[in-house]
């Protein structure tokens, strides 16, 4: 049984009360797999969508979707308030948003009227299109950049840019905005509720899922992460790989960053060697992660990325 209580696609009723929550909350189970591969979880595409209850009125949302030949979750985060809802991170389709917006429906009554994009790309905004069009948007201003100019998905409303913080009341509710730095992309945003110490990290947080570089910026991502690990933090919330109780995302947060450290760690020594990146992507070794979701299609841009920060060629 996952940590967390949780409703099936179908409407499946919640799974714990109160006591109960706070329990599986605060505990981490041993038996459960440590991948983001649904299979090895023993989970099937039927097991999905699956809405979570984080603290109250805060839930976290996951979607299976594929790249290739494997599965893993897509995460956004919900957070129902007196004055509406807002989501952080949308998914890869409009068809896939709208049927997020379904599974919120199940949940309240109340409205969409926030939405946060915390990446940029297109598996997160493709489908932002579903939500409603008086919706407050923000981004952090790479992120708008990159969005006004149709560079990944399309979103129909303004866009207000966060630079580095930005606060904001939902009734009673403080929900935060912040810029940690640049990490899975130019521009990651991520959401915090100081209340419920949770922090959705999008895509700066991949669970057990191999450290995608296309956008990124290297060693400014292990920062970034450091960063996060130095709040006021119960729950960190991934934008990839599955949501687990606090205890094991702290955890999974800090394999994440080491992740990072040993892909960087071995381009680096391969550099040194003189080794050309286009040598570099066979050559490179990866140790553990070699069986992470993911490694076969980004384990070379990760090398390649890494090669083009030692050269002082990111944009």
């Amino acid at each position: 049984m996952h940590p967390f209580p949780a409703w099936r696609p179908a409407g499946v009723i919640l799974l714990a009360a109160c006591l109960g929550l706070m329990t599986a909350l605060t505990a981490a189970d041993p038996q459960i797999p440590r991948t983001a591969d649904p299979a090895k979880r023993g989970l099937t595409d039927a097991d999905f969508p699956r809405v979570q209850q984080l603290a109250d009125g805060v839930y976290s949302y996951e979607q299976l979707r594929s790249a290739g030949s494997e599965k893993f979750t897509t995460v956004s985060l919900f957070v129902v308030t007196t004055a509406g809802v807002l989501v952080a991170d949308g998914q890869g389709s409009i068809a896939e948003t709208r049927r997020m917006l379904d599974e919120i429906a199940r949940v309240t009554s109340q409205p969409v009227t926030h939405v946060v994009i915390g990446s940029d790309h297109g598996d997160h905004t493709a489908g932002n299109a579903a939500f409603p069009a008086d919706a407050k948007v923000f981004a952090t201003p790479v992120s708008k950049d990159i969005l006004s100019q149709g560079r990944s998905g399309i979103v129909p409303q303004p866009i207000t840019a966060v630079e580095e913080r930005l606060s904001l009341m939902l009734g009673t509710t403080e929900i935060q905005l912040l810029f940690l730095g640049r990490a899975h992309t130019g521009g990651d945003l991520s959401v915090y509720l100081p209340k419920d110490k949770i922090l959705f990290m999008s895509e700066a947080f991949l669970n057990r899922i191999f450290p995608a570089m296309r956008s990124a910026y290297p060693s400014e991502w292990v920062a970034t992460i450091a960063a996060a690990q130095a709040m006021d933090v119960t729950t960190y919330v991934p934008g990839h790989g599955f949501v687990e109780s606090p205890t094991i995302l702290r955890e999974e947060l800090e394999a994440a960053r080491q992740a990072l450290v040993q892909v960087i760690a071995e381009a680096k020594r391969l550099h040194a060697a003189g080794v050309p990146a286009a040598d570099a992507v066979t050559q490179a070794r990866f140790g553990a992660l070699e069986t992470w979701t993911l490694r076969s299609s980004q384990g070379a841009t990760a090398i390649r990325r890494v090669y083009l920060e030692l050269d002082g060629e990111l944009r």
